[in-house]
């Protein structure tokens, strides 16, 4: 099996086992790897990185196209396990209250952010620190490594805050994240809510595609006590770019709705990257 197959295949199988998942992130740390050789000093977390995320990167939508790159018509739920309450704040969402209040970038926060058809630019900030910058309403998350506890009093934010460690998977290396101290948002553009209390547990993988291109896949886990039945999986693919000359940061946006007497859009052909 190829690598980019094998890296496929592992997203596919993590997508199903969620049981536990924030506890394994808790407890299997890579300390070996931020061990220095022979005893040594400790690595920092860059010079420990067990994959290389750095780059500009793009979105390759596949799948679920008319939640992606549409909003789909309100109270279309569809393959996320909302409970009663999250079903009524779907299916009273207003997109012009969200103007008129400033909360446009209700979509972009960190539980949903990595499922926008966008562009991605990842840097080290500084050695504890991943930066990942995504051109869709211009907005910012930091990875921090060390087990930082959240500023004390710091008010919920639309990116959280997000705790991060490198974990090995046989030969493989992953980076796991975890977030909390989300602002209240929505999972996707038509209102389908998550809550402040929601908790964000990703997984990146790293591999090779054909052509000599470079991939990763993101699996993401949100949970949510407030609007979700049981915890909501996704897993999303970017492509690698050569360079930054198709950067193009744009703020929060209303969402693009499909026309009333436009063909449904999951009948279309799949696009992969960014229609711009």
């Amino acid at each position: 099996m190829s690598d980019g197959m094998a890296g496929v295949m592992r997203s596919v199988i993590m997508a199903t086992a969620t049981v536990g998942v924030v506890m394994a992130l808790t407890v299997r740390p890579l300390v070996a790897a931020q061990r220095g050789q022979n005893g040594g000093a400790p690595r920092s977390p860059q010079q420990a990185a067990l994959v290389d995320l750095t780059g500009y990167w793009v979105s390759v939508v596949t799948e679920d196209w008319r939640f992606r790159m549409l909003a789909a018509p309100k109270g279309d739920t569809q393959g996320v396990p909302l409970n009663e309450e999250g079903h009524k704040v779907a299916d009273n969402w207003d997109p012009n209250a969200d103007k008129s209040s400033g909360n446009l970038c209700k979509a972009y926060g960190a539980a949903a952010l990595m499922r926008m058809p966008e562009r991605l630019h990842i840097t080290w900030q500084d050695e504890s620190t991943l930066k990942i910058e995504a051109d869709a309403g211009q907005q910012v998350r930091l990875l921090h490594w060390g087990g930082r506890a959240p500023p004390q009093g710091q008010e919920p934010q639309w990116q959280g805050y997000s705790v991060a460690t490198w974990q090995r998977e046989g030969p493989r290396g992953t980076l796991a994240v975890r977030t909390t101290q989300m602002r209240a948002g929505y999972l996707r553009r038509n209102g389908v809510p998550y809550s402040d209390k929601a908790v964000l547990t990703e997984y990146f993988d790293r591999y090779a595609g054909p052509n000599n291109t470079q991939w990763f896949t993101v699996t993401a886990i949100v949970s949510d006590p407030t609007y979700l039945q049981r915890d909501f999986v996704t897993t999303t693919n970017f492509k690698k770019e050569p360079d930054e000359s198709k950067w193009n940061p744009t703020p929060c946006e209303m969402p693009l709705m499909p026309l009333p007497t436009a063909e449904h859009p999951q009948d279309r052909p799949a696009i992969a990257g960014v229609p711009r």
